[in-house]
């Protein structure tokens, strides 16, 4: 048996649920074909088949108006950054990279606006011939609907919008409404115009974000620079950036110093201060230093290229409300049909009506019942959701996951690396008879050269006070103990406060606070010079600057939070008690996952928050898992999301998010459903009739997608 795999498609020309609809059934006929899932907004469809010929299945979605082209597909999950740049395959039906204006669709729009225009004229010139007149004008837009109505038809759609049209305005000329079915084709045509702009707006929200890196950069090789493509940067390549230049790669800082402003990536509004060692990503702007970086990630894996991935992926995995409206609109439309025929033949069967009337009134309840407001209700919020949370960096592995988000009401988080920055930081120093600059040169001293995570705590503090460096002679390690050297004709030592008891006696009051320190969660090094006490070094893993924020502001949304650390007792309840949260320490992986599964059972919807390979069964467990930014592979592969840049506050932003998203889709349902029941009423009691009937389906859908729209606006909350 053949094994299934995945293959992805970028599709051209889809504007409306209705085209995804169509796709996704002529693909479903493709021998060998699963699964198929459609984004409109994304232009992608993801295939699963067991050996599916390729070509077909491009083949049968050509047959139904729309271009189709394979993509390099990738295990989806959120640390793939597959490329992205594959966005030019433009479809006779579409060019959606360029102006609307110059679509397929927006010419037939305009030809047969035209035509009837012409039609008024000639008809009042030659009123005895206006009935042909206009019915050649409404041929001009109707042929191409009809085709696009009987290839749905035999590939496996027949009940769409164009089938309705079709029969609408055809029945219309029967009956001797012809001037009217001329005028309901270009309604429907504006209106499927309208449609595609706005789709086109919200797929360009995504994908702009890739213009925002630069198409060059300047290489530095032997200190001499050139100018080369952005794409074609590899790891550890040496990147030379100027002042006011766009970061065209993700990477480390190698030198210099600026103010980073990350905005386009982030949307932090303020630029971020950042020296050696710290991380840059590509598209954000250099301010007011000229910096060096070495480059961490190619083009195709780069922050953007990962958000862009991400949203298009996203974007085909369907929401529990959408799936149960598709699954109501595949009944909704055939009974559409039918309560219009029984509308336009009871009547005169049963209670000798005009036949001319009720007929006319049926095909206007035909096109009453058009469902592709209601069927775009739900994945126009929802693609626009995750549009502009991908721009904030909160990155969610689908609308099932943005739908669930919003019920979370209790929240677990692990404590390093998602409270708190997950390396520590120099608190306290503590200086006997020196200064404390003196103390940090010293102690710094020794520490040159180490990456141990203390060592760097003390280098960058010593950096950060502008303490020039100058590495110890002779010097070692004594494992478990500290650190020995040289420095100038001084012998000094630095460890722990135990090691440095062994060699000489630490004073009462150093001994206390030393005390007081542990008691607050630090780790404290001491430092000796000739055997002699000259000070203390006390360090911790503070808190993320914005971690009591985004834990006030989860409780507002009414989620109760909870820490679940395997840390020690002592240094768990002192980063508690700074943030107000309740500690549970000395957990094991399995302890996690039990308490998880412990809050599921009394009833709560959890969130586990967490960064590292120790919380990934956890997270699996918990309701909606989310990977912290800078976690494991393991994290983010068993996540549900990720909050990309490391913000405490993003984690109620999410659920935010989620929110605001589901309100968007009561008040897109409550639209369409609105409208066709307030029309329905009128057009069987007489007062409206075809032509409002095409608005009222036409305005529908428009704002419902306009409404959805509005999310691209969102912005959260902002520390």
């Amino acid at each position: 048996m053949a094994t299934s795999i995945d293959t992805r498609f970028r599709v051209t020309g889809m504007d409306c649920a209705a085209c995804a609809t169509k796709v996704e059934a002529a693909t479903r006929r493709v021998v060998g074909v699963e699964t198929v899932s459609v984004s409109v907004t994304a232009g992608t469809m993801t295939v699963r088949h067991a050996g599916a010929d390729l070509a077909q299945i491009a083949r049968k979605v050509t047959e139904v108006g729309y271009g189709a082209s394979p993509i390099p597909t990738h295990k989806p999950d959120l640390h793939d950054h597959a490329h992205v740049h594959d966005h030019a395959h433009v479809h006779e039906d579409d060019q959606e990279d360029g102006p609307w204006y110059a679509t397929r669709k927006a010419r037939l729009t305009l030809l047969c606006g035209l035509a009837v225009a012409v039609a008024f004229v000639a008809s009042w010139m030659v009123p005895a011939w206006s009935g042909w007149i206009f019915t050649a004008a409404m041929l001009v837009g109707l042929v191409p609907i009809a085709r696009r109505a009987v290839a749905g038809a035999l590939n496996g759609a027949p009940f769409t919008i164009e089938t309705l049209m079709t029969v609408a305005a055809l029945g219309a000329v029967v009956i001797g409404a012809s001037e009217e079915a001329a005028v309901v084709v270009i309604l429907f045509l504006v209106g499927e115009l309208l449609e595609g702009i706005a789709t086109g707006r919200a797929r360009a929200s995504i994908r702009n974000l890739a213009t925002l890196v630069p198409r060059t950069a300047l290489l530095e090789t032997d200190g001499a620079t050139c100018e080369v493509p952005a794409e074609s940067l590899a790891v550890g390549s040496l990147i030379l950036v100027r002042p006011g230049d766009r970061i065209a790669a993700d990477g480390v800082i190698a030198s210099g110093d600026s103010a980073i402003d990350e905005a386009p990536v982030t949307g932090e509004s303020v630029p971020k201060r950042k020296g050696q060692g710290d991380a840059v990503f590509a598209g954000t702007i250099n301010h007011d230093g000229t910096l060096r970086f070495r480059v961490t990630a190619v083009a195709a894996d780069n922050t953007i290229s990962r958000i862009i991935r991400l949203v298009e992926e996203a974007q085909e995995s369907k929401a529990p409300t959408e799936r149960f409206i598709e699954r109501f609109a595949r009944w909704y439309t055939p009974g559409v049909m039918v309560v219009a025929a029984l509308v336009a033949i009871l009547p005169p069967l049963l209670m000798g009506g005009a036949w001319s009337e009720w007929i006319y009134k049926g095909l206007a309840v035909l096109l009453i019942g058009c469902p592709c407001a209601l069927v775009i209700s739900t994945p126009a919020a929802i693609a626009a959701a995750l549009s502009a949370g991908a721009r904030r960096g909160l990155l969610l592995k689908g609308g099932a996951v943005l739908e669930r988000l919003g019920k979370v009401d209790m929240v677990a988080l692990d404590k390093t690396g998602t409270l708190t920055e997950g390396k520590p930081k120099v608190t306290d120093i503590i200086a006997l008879g020196r200064t404390e600059a003196e103390v940090l040169r010293l102690a710094a001293a020794l520490e040159a050269g180490s990456s141990h995570p203390l060592a760097t705590a003390i280098l960058a503090r010593a950096a950060a006070r502008n303490i020039p460096v100058i590495a110890a002679r002779d010097g070692g390690a004594i494992g478990g103990k500290g650190v020995t050297g040289m420095v100038g004709k001084s012998a000094l030592f630095l460890g722990s406060p135990s090691a440095a008891a062994e060699r000489t006696k630490l004073p009462a009051d150093l001994a206390t606070r030393i005390a007081a320190f542990n008691d607050d969660g630090k780790s404290v090094s001491v430092l000796l010079v000739d055997d002699e006490v000259a000070g203390a070094i006390a360090m911790r893993d503070e808190p993320r600057p914005d971690a009591k924020a985004g834990l006030d502001a989860l409780r507002a949304l009414g989620a109760e939070v909870v820490m679940l650390t395997g840390d020690n007792a002592r240094t768990a309840t002192a980063i508690a008690a700074q943030l107000g949260i309740e500690p549970r320490a000395g957990l094991l992986p399995a302890d996690k996952q039990r308490i998880v599964n412990e809050l599921k059972a009394s009833g709560r919807v959890v969130a586990k928050v967490g960064d590292g390979i120790n919380d990934a069964p956890a997270l699996a467990a918990a309701d909606i898992g989310i990977a912290m930014g800078g976690g494991t592979d393991v994290a983010l592969e068993t996540a549900d999301a990720a909050v990309l840049h490391g913000r405490v506050l993003d984690i109620a932003n999410m659920i935010g998010l989620s929110r605001a998203t589901m309100a968007n889709i009561v008040q897109n349902i409550t639209i369409s459903l609105g409208l066709k029941a307030f029309f329905l009423v009128t057009t069987v009691i007489g007062v409206t009739g075809l032509w409002p009937a095409i608005l009222a389906d036409t305005g529908a859908t428009v704002l419902v997608t306009a409404n959805a729209m509005r999310l691209l606006g969102w912005r959260g909350i902002r520390n």
